[in-house]
């Protein structure tokens, strides 16, 4: 069987986790990693086996790469992605898929026009603990849904320590993205209307300019409304790095979802206790598992096999015009409805 050859763009702590899958995965090869950090994209070229590149430009004219990753920071999507579109490959880009609703339309039309396949990788719709809650309200049994409350917030470390390009972004761009499709998959509907606010004191007192929280109430067609917390001021003694808790109430019933501190498994050591990750991206006698890496395994099977991706880019849309709507929201203090 002929491997389909595939890129990767981007080799930061997320990329790594694409380049392991990849390299792991049958009917594909890693052929070419690019990232402007020279010695980044050489340690996991030498890895991987793959060429390094620090232009993603020239991995792109590799005849022999037919699919590729994005996994830059959540600004630099666009232009990468209609330079992948262009030039006949298939995209999973890491969430957002653009910070405009302009560039995600040009990204899906783009894709469209080229017949290449587009897929963003909101992979939490593969998480066994929301997946569980979906089919609960798939299957009838808490009735038709009324409220959500969503919360996924991460520990200061975050936006201080590990992400260099936090001023750069903002925390609903970085997990609120992932907040907001979970929402509307889990309730397979669209947001109409939205109303947000945020602060701005702990890290902007730090000297990164980025806001602390955002509190966002969206109001859905069928009428559910939802109530998401995102927030990167979280203290680093919290045992886990992530803190993800779901509540969806419906008529006749409701699911609750612990997706980090749900304690099946816990470690006290004499520095500090840890609820270490068994769903997320978890290591099995040296094989790379978890629902992170499912996710990417689904573009895999969609590529060599032809198949449709289950996320696509009007999801990326939809979620970038609630994104926006918030923070048109905060500027102006009112709800902002959704075209």
């Amino acid at each position: 069987m002929n491997k389909v050859g595939v890129g990767l763009i981007g080799t930061g702590l997320w990329g790594g986790l694409h380049a392991t899958v990849y390299g792991a995965s049958d009917g594909v090869e890693l052929l070419g990693v690019a990232d402007i950090v020279q010695e980044r994209a050489q340690a996991v070229a030498e890895k991987t086996g793959a060429a390094a590149y620090t232009d993603y430009r020239e991995l792109l004219e590799d005849d022999r790469i037919k699919a590729v990753s994005i996994v830059t920071p959540d600004f630099a999507h666009t232009e990468i992605a209609l330079a992948a579109a262009q030039a006949g490959k298939h995209i999973l880009c890491e969430k957002p898929l653009a910070t405009t609703v302009e560039d995600c339309e040009q990204i899906v039309s783009a894709a469209d026009e080229a017949g290449v396949k587009l897929m963003v990788d909101f992979h939490a719709r593969w998480g066994p603990t929301f997946l569980r809650a979906r089919e609960a309200v798939q299957e009838g049994k808490i009735g038709e849904p009324q409220h959500v409350y969503y919360r996924l917030s991460d520990r200061i470390f975050v936006p201080t320590e590990m992400l260099s390009w936090a001023a750069q972004s903002t925390v609903m761009w970085f997990i609120g993205s992932h907040s907001i499709d979970t929402i509307r998959w889990l309730l397979d509907d669209e947001v109409k209307r939205v109303f947000s606010v945020s602060g701005s004191r702990v890290l902007k007192g730090m000297g990164i300019d980025t806001p602390d929280y955002y509190q966002t109430t969206l109001e859905f067609e069928g009428g559910a409304t939802a109530m998401i917390e995102n927030s990167w001021i979280m203290p680093n003694t919290m045992p886990n790095i992530v803190d993800i808790k779901c509540a969806l109430v419906g008529s006749k019933g409701a699911v609750y979802v612990d997706g980090s501190h749900h304690r099946a498994v816990e470690e006290y050591t004499e520095t500090g206790a840890s609820y270490p990750d068994v769903f997320v991206m978890p290591t099995i006698y040296g094989e790379q598992k978890g629902f992170a890496a499912d996710s990417i395994r689904h573009f895999i099977d969609c590529v060599v096999n032809d198949r449709e991706p289950m996320v696509t880019g009007q999801d990326g849309l939809a979620v970038t015009k609630a994104i926006c709507a918030a923070e048109e929201s905060i500027r102006t203090g009112q709800p902002v409805e959704i075209d």
